[in-house]
């Protein structure tokens, strides 16, 4: 600890509380830093597919990512990780479990790595979705009831069937749906026919819609085939 302190003058930097919180620091795990790693994983998983890399450089690069995200605490159990494995802690010292809980950095790498691997971005003002690094095996398995709160805030259940995942974006539920091929995308309106469209992007006046949660859109509805997921 003296060393520590005579080398880095921790206890006099402003950008950090006066004491240390259970060694902070010392022999941690960082769970901010390590979810860092996993978004910089990802980036460099995306813009490697943008690029047309060989798919083999793109594979490996997806299983790191996964790797990564195996190391993290969602995939532990209570025991291993020393607290309840979906709560964000800031560290783990060496010599016990997981310490200071409460929103840290990791949440927000969080939010944006779990997009990333539903596959749902914005680009130039337009809803995107590019699903190549989602999982076969996130796809239900059996029926579940899906709950959600809608643009009005109102409390509504979908029901999902095997093959299926949900998710909401904007409070706008967005459906995906194992089909034998191909990848299409379907607009619920509330006011008007049902859009289809054969294409990955969701054009700007709808996005729009959705961004301002008009109430315009009711569900998207995504059918694709396995070759538009993560090949492991």
């Amino acid at each position: 600890m003296k060393i520590y302190e005579s080398i880095f003058n921790h206890r006099n930097y402003t950008g950090r509380s006066g004491t240390m919180f259970s060694y902070e620091g010392i022999g941690s795990i960082y769970w901010h830093m390590v979810s860092k790693l996993l978004l910089a994983v990802q980036e460099n998983f995306f813009q490697a597919e943008s690029k047309k890399e060989p798919k083999d450089n793109i594979k490996k690069l997806g299983h790191l990512y996964y790797k990564i995200r195996n190391g993290l605490s969602s995939e532990k159990t209570p025991q291993e990780y020393g607290a309840f494995p979906f709560d964000p802690y800031s560290h783990t010292p060496s010599h016990s479990g997981a310490q200071q809980p409460g929103m840290t950095g990791q949440v927000k790498e969080e939010i944006l790595t779990r997009f990333g691997e539903l596959g749902c971005f914005v680009d130039n003002g337009c809803i995107l979705f590019n699903t190549t690094l989602l999982k076969f095996d996130e796809f239900l398995k059996e029926q579940k009831d899906f709950v959600y709160y809608n643009t009005d805030n109102i409390k509504e259940q979908l029901k999902l069937e095997k093959g299926q995942l949900a998710f909401t974006f904007c409070q706008v539920p967005i459906v995906y749906t194992l089909a034998p091929k191909g990848f299409t995308i379907e607009i619920c309106l509330n006011k008007s026919k049902n859009n289809t469209i054969n294409s990955k992007r969701i054009d700007s006046k709808l996005s729009e819609s959705i961004f301002y949660r008009d109430g315009m859109v009711r569900q998207i509805n995504i059918a694709m085939s396995k070759e538009y997921l993560f090949n492991e």
